[in-house]
């Protein structure tokens, strides 16, 4: 017959290993994202001295408002930020700031959030600053993004939404292997205005050679 302390060791050690197992699994990006790199951008998490810049960038007329309601403000800016960490925390989305490798200059945010509870599919939206537009910067940031999104979190479907006039952006996306879907119509609201957005999707599979490192360099 087994030694009582024996058998109640081997007990404490099944159940700590049976309990310990889900946090090990959580993934890394919960707890910080890595900072991405290309040849242009670098792309890292939003932090609070970015506030100002961030501020500057949704003011822009065409730019985005990443879910905030309210008029822009620091304070309207600040609650984004906070959101942006706990939705982190909580695994329902990742923001990363863009900026210029050489300068480290603020150029641009992305999001991607996710559409059902598996991350099988995800949305995901950009600003960029306009003198930054139509120079590679957007294409860099998105196969960054891309491959992160399909090669870490295991997505399979990314749909994303562009104003119809936007015609740089719309292009853009159709280099990445977007399919356009359709166009929404009056689906957005901008001042008075109601306008049509055209609706996109990119699928893993449809990845092919946008494919980049996104090895993690957590700071």
């Amino acid at each position: 017959m087994p030694d009582t302390n024996v058998a109640s060791l081997l007990l404490r050690l099944v159940t700590s290993m049976t309990t310990e197992t889900p946090r090990l699994a959580s993934p890394n990006w919960r707890i910080e994202l890595p900072t991405l790199t290309a040849r242009l951008v670098t792309l890292r998490e939003p932090k609070a001295s970015d506030l100002r810049p961030l501020l500057d960038l949704l003011l822009l007329a065409d730019a985005s408002r990443f879910g905030i309601d309210e008029p822009l403000s620091e304070v309207s800016v600040q609650q984004l930020l906070d959101r942006i960490s706990r939705d982190r925390e909580a695994g329902t989305a990742f923001t990363f700031l863009v900026t210029i490798s050489s300068t480290r200059a603020v150029v641009g945010l992305v999001q991607a959030r996710q559409i059902d509870l598996s991350w099988e599919s995800g949305e995901w939206e950009c600003t960029l600053a306009p003198s930054w537009r139509g120079t590679g910067v957007f294409l860099e940031t998105s196969r960054l993004v891309g491959s992160f999104a399909f090669g870490t979190l295991g997505v399979h479907r990314l749909e994303a939404r562009v104003l119809l006039q936007n015609g740089r952006a719309n292009g853009a996306l159709r280099k990445l292997g977007a399919v356009q879907e359709g166009v929404l119509r009056e689906s957005v609201r901008r001042g008075s205005d109601y306008l049509d957005q055209v609706l996109w999707s990119v699928l893993k599979e449809d990845w092919g050679e946008h494919w980049v490192s996104t090895a993690p360099r957590v700071h």
